[in-house]
């Protein structure tokens, strides 16, 4: 079974590889569509090409030693040139009109990351890697800007890469000595894209991030005392209370005291007190008091307030 390597076009030169067998490997070269087709079939060993037929040349072309054997024996062969041959058209054309809308007008929009790398032995950054990711096709620019100038020294890219889904990726990185306030910008240019895409990378000075981590902790400081500060007033306030609900008591039940069944009481003529004020504050007041308690002293008053039937 044939297998579709890849296609490119778009008014220029493009290729379609197609793989019948293991070492032979069709390419399909195209100029403005199908108005100019090139084929080659080249022969390969252990991933080296040795021999290649090139449909311009019309001939095949030995590359080793072996290849040039190959090449004359198959070149006195009038009738497989001549099906060979054909090939720009049965092969080439054919299967340009199969794939021509998925992979000649296809557009995957690149993804684009920066990120800094450090030194083992400096605290700054010294690379910044402009990561480019998941697009269609292959053609891509990548420009490297610093506060809105070109770089060129100092700029390294790896190869273009195929992934496994019809797309590429591609790394470029900048070596820089950045200052406070620079900023660098990784610009992309790809067909899918109605413009340049640019990610913006801003230098800080160390002083700066020590300023920034220093009010964070000074940030989370604040809070860790202010939180057992509330807990003891509030802890406190509550001692107030149930010594105020003590001195009320009576037979009949105080004002905000307990009575004598460990219910709250109302004298008779009292205003009464809230909805349901007493029974949230004394509700509130247990559980901040039981998540504090092992590591805050019980107040004294804590357990004259309180009934016999309450406790």
């Amino acid at each position: 079974p044939l297998g579709l390597g890849g296609v490119q076009d778009g008014g220029g030169l493009g290729a379609l590889a197609v793989l019948p067998s293991a070492g032979l490997r069709f390419d399909c070269h195209y100029t403005n569509g199908t108005e100019r087709v090139r084929l080659l079939v080249r022969n390969l060993y252990d991933r080296q090409q040795f021999v290649q037929f090139d449909s311009d040349l019309g001939v095949y072309v030995g590359e080793t030693e072996v290849g040039r054997r190959w090449a004359e024996g198959w070149n006195k062969n009038q009738a497989h040139l001549a099906a060979r041959r054909a090939e720009v058209d049965t092969v080439c054309r054919h299967n340009y009109g199969v794939v021509e809308r998925f992979l000649i007008h296809r557009r995957v929009q690149p993804k684009v990351r920066v990120s800094p790398t450090k030194s083992g032995s400096q605290p700054h950054p010294h690379l910044l890697v402009c990561s480019v990711t998941g697009f269609y096709p292959g053609g891509i620019e990548i420009k490297w800007l610093k506060n809105g100038q070109e770089q060129t020294a100092g700029v390294v890219s790896t190869e273009l890469l195929q992934n496994g889904d019809w797309t590429f990726q591609i790394l470029v990185m900048l070596e820089m000595s950045p200052r406070r306030g620079d900023v660098y910008t990784c610009q992309v240019e790809h067909i899918s894209l109605r413009g340049p895409l640019a990610v913006h990378w801003e230098a800080q000075s160390d002083s700066a991030r020590s300023k920034m981590l220093t009010g964070v902790g000074g940030f989370v400081l604040g809070l860790i005392f202010l939180a057992p500060g509330l807990l003891i007033y509030l802890k406190n306030k509550k001692g107030e209370w149930l010594r105020a609900g003590a001195g009320h008591q009576g037979v009949s039940g105080g004002m905000w005291g307990w009575g004598a069944q460990g219910n709250l009481g109302l004298a008779a003529g009292s205003p009464p007190p809230p909805a349901g004020a007493a029974q949230s504050l004394a509700g509130a007041s247990r559980f901040l008091v039981s998540w504090v308690r092992g590591w805050v002293r019980p107040s004294p008053l804590l357990g004259q307030g309180q009934s016999r039937g309450h406790g």
